[in-house]
């Protein structure tokens, strides 16, 4: 979830005039749905700190599954500057190889506080990786690719960029989480508006950089007062199992506590919030329980996640990334 916009520039209304439609995501049968979830969650973190680039913070993993075992594309804060990382695993646990593999550009779209916050997906043996980058009081969303994770291709300018005047997302976009469903990436994201207020939307696209907006965003609507998600969402983790579309989505409330909320749907775009609350409950990340990426594997619902123990707006929350499963009970 990053920091509230404030400002408004012509250049995001002009870049925000892109394309929309209705649409849903194949739709599911709506099976038996679990009565309730639990969340069981490693006590330690599995990636923590590190030196540099990532010494304040190390957060928004992003975690895919390729022939050689599991790699990390994963956000770091030096106090002054997002930038994304790479880790490889082969248990989820243990991660090695950490290395920074990509930084803002000053001297583009991007400037220099963020190339980062994003989402992974493999596609026709390449990887690709959907980031959060522009100016911070009107972020957008670009796209680099790699063969290799080391050398790393970025389009030119931004694959989604705010709305037009007044709509949902006119102040920024950002948080992108990707789900791939031939012939369709469908991206879900955090939009602003001129009124501070941080709600999901999704969009959709045939190729990763042309995106169709949802005519009918946003899709998911902040809670009512005193709820753990009055102040803003943010984060979204779409997956499917058991019949719906599950999403894992970060809440945050007006003292900037930060837990994880879950909805359902049968169609992706349509979603129900349940009761469950997900909340940090060790001294790491007591403050913060935030930016989850799924992957079901085997039945196991397998869940990466970041966590703080100072209650901040976005940055500065010693955040460290941990990992969890989330268990049906029927």
């Amino acid at each position: 979830m990053r920091p509230r916009y404030a400002t408004l520039s012509f250049l995001a209304l002009v870049a925000g005039c892109g394309r929309y439609a209705d649409f849903t995501l194949p739709p599911l049968t709506g099976g038996s749905a679990p009565r309730t979830f639990e969340f069981l969650a490693e006590p330690q973190p599995v990636l923590a700190r590190g030196d540099g680039w990532e010494s304040r913070d190390a957060l928004n993993p992003s975690v895919i599954r390729t022939a050689s075992g599991l790699l990390n594309l994963y956000s770091g804060f030096d106090g002054r500057s997002w930038q994304t990382g790479l880790a490889s695993s082969t248990d989820g646990l243990h991660w090695d190889h950490r290395t920074r593999i990509l930084s803002p550009d000053p001297h583009t779209w991007e400037g220099n506080y963020i190339a980062a916050n994003g989402a992974a997906a493999m596609h026709a043996g390449q990887i690709r990786y959907w980031y959060v980058a522009g100016p911070m009081e009107h972020p957008s969303i670009g796209l680099a690719r790699s063969n290799d994770g080391r050398e790393w291709h970025k389009e030119s300018q931004p694959v989604v960029t705010p709305g037009p005047y007044q709509s949902w997302d006119e102040y920024g976009v950002a948080d992108p989480y990707i789900v791939r469903i031939d012939p369709y990436f469908y991206l879900y994201y955090l939009g602003q508006d001129r009124a501070h207020r941080q709600r999901l939307g999704v969009a959709r696209s045939t190729d990763g950089i042309h995106f169709q907006k949802l005519r009918a965003n946003p899709i998911l609507e902040i809670g009512a007062n005193g709820a753990f998600d009055d102040d803003a969402l943010g984060e979204p983790a779409v997956f499917a199992d058991r019949g719906f579309y599950w999403m894992l989505y970060t809440g945050r409330d007006v003292s900037h506590i930060r837990r994880l909320g879950l909805a359902r749907s049968t169609d992706g775009v349509h979603f129900t919030k349940l009761s469950v609350v997900f909340a940090g409950t060790e001294s790491w990340n007591s403050k913060v329980l935030c930016d989850p990426t799924v992957l079901v594997e085997n039945g196991i619902i397998r869940v990466w996640f970041g966590g703080g123990n100072a209650p901040q707006d976005a940055e500065n929350l010693n955040g460290q990334i941990g990992y969890g499963t989330l268990k049906p009970i029927l």
